[in-house]
């Protein structure tokens, strides 16, 4: 892989001062190095990108998707986010649903978006797993950063609406509440048998159990749950289910996160927050707000950025960041909210989410500001690779 420098760039690492006049290099898949003009290597067989005094970012990383699992113009075929016969779910992978092909992905890569965290949908209160890929490939596998990342909890309507159209539990908060504790207890006792069995000959292995292989993930505090919630009760529901099982918790959506800031942030618990720009489309969102990120971020709370994409396009991030800061949102924090902290809050910002020498050469070359609604993406790099080039693909 040939090794390249890109000169002439104002750099914005994320983590760090900002470099009016930069380079960065890349050798293999890494970035090798970055710092001022005056700092630059020998450019001998080297690679060399002009920037042309445009911007320079990590790539954008959305932690809350769910694209390739929903393709576009589609319907049911093409559906494959929810698997509602069941309510607890949590053996489904992401991985296997995941349609690289979708043209969604083509999108993401053009508006600079390198990195998507793949939920399944919230149909069922327990899910399934999620993955952490890039958004270059054909085939998934050659594509995945994590997996699993994380389990898919769903609080409120969603699971609500789902099960009292079948005239099945849970079609009440309640019940959701139930069927968590109840399959977290089923993955204690299925843990505590398991270890019982290797420490003592006598005891006999449980029989496997899919479903209680990968909650004992969430007991053990391997991954976390990522928890679909929009209610400021049902925000604390989740919560509470969680201190009694010792899970990590991520919020997903936190629609009235805003109301309840501050005991967030007592808690210590990070929030992916989207998609904010959308209409108030049933109950639970209406205290929908874009000032949401921003109040959140400046209580304290480790903040990313999410589209939810199908419901907002992925291709739309930097939008939705944009939004962010123009109610009320530092702007360095809307620009880290899609970067290092969407990386840190799904534990991967020893790989992407800045620009840091070892990190993956996931690099985006902007025209302009990158919030600034007229820059244009010029170039894309993905695991060090020139994956998009405006002038080649602006007409594709």
């Amino acid at each position: 892989m040939t090794n390249i420098l890109i000169c002439n760039a104002y750099i914005m690492p994320m983590q760090g001062e900002n470099i009016e006049n930069g380079y960065v290099l890349i050798e293999n898949d890494k970035i090798k190095a970055f710092g001022n003009m005056k700092d630059a290597p020998n450019a001998e067989n080297l690679q060399i990108i002009d920037a042309n005094n445009g911007y320079v970012t990590p790539g954008l990383i959305d932690v809350h998707s769910h694209i390739g699992l929903y393709e576009d113009g589609i319907s049911f075929e093409g559906a494959d986010g929810n698997e509602d016969t069941d309510p607890i779910t949590p053996q489904l992978r992401v991985i296997d649903g995941i349609n690289p092909m979708e043209r969604a992905f083509k999108e993401a890569i053009a508006a600079g978006v390198t990195t998507v965290v793949v939920s399944p949908g919230s149909a069922n209160p327990i899910g399934g797993q999620l993955a952490a890929i890039k958004t270059f490939g054909r085939r998934i596998d050659d594509m995945i950063i994590k997996e699993p990342i994380g389990v898919k909890f769903a609080m409120g309507e969603n699971p609500k609406n789902t099960y009292h159209d079948k005239n099945e539990t849970p079609v009440t908060r309640m019940a959701i509440a139930s069927l968590l504790r109840e399959n977290l207890r089923k993955a204690v006792e299925y843990h505590d048998r398991k270890h019982r069995a290797f420490e003592h000959e006598e005891e006999d292995l449980p029989d496997f159990d899919a479903k209680l292989e990968v909650l004992e993930l969430l007991i053990e505090g391997k991954i976390p749950a990522h928890i679909h919630a929009h209610r400021a009760d049902d925000i604390f529901t989740a919560l509470r289910i969680c201190k009694e099982f010792n899970i990590k918790p991520v919020l997903v959506h936190a629609t009235e996160g805003h109301l309840i800031a501050d005991l967030i942030a007592e808690e210590n618990i990070p929030v992916i927050s989207g998609p904010y720009m959308t209409d108030r489309s049933k109950p639970e969102l209406v205290n929908l707000t874009e000032s949401s990120p921003a109040i959140m971020q400046k209580a304290g709370i480790k903040t990313a950025i999410s589209t939810d994409h199908p419901e907002m396009p992925v291709k739309y991030i930097l939008i939705a960041a944009a939004v962010a800061v123009k109610n009320g949102m530092d702007e360095i924090e809307a620009l880290r909210s899609i970067t290092i902290r969407g990386a840190e809050i799904v534990g991967l910002d020893d790989k992407i989410g800045s620009i840091a020498e070892g990190k993956d050469a996931d690099l985006v070359i902007f025209s302009g500001h990158p919030l600034d609604f007229r820059s244009k993406v010029q170039t894309v790099f993905l695991n060090g690779k020139p994956v998009y080039r405006r002038n080649e693909n602006e007409n594709n």
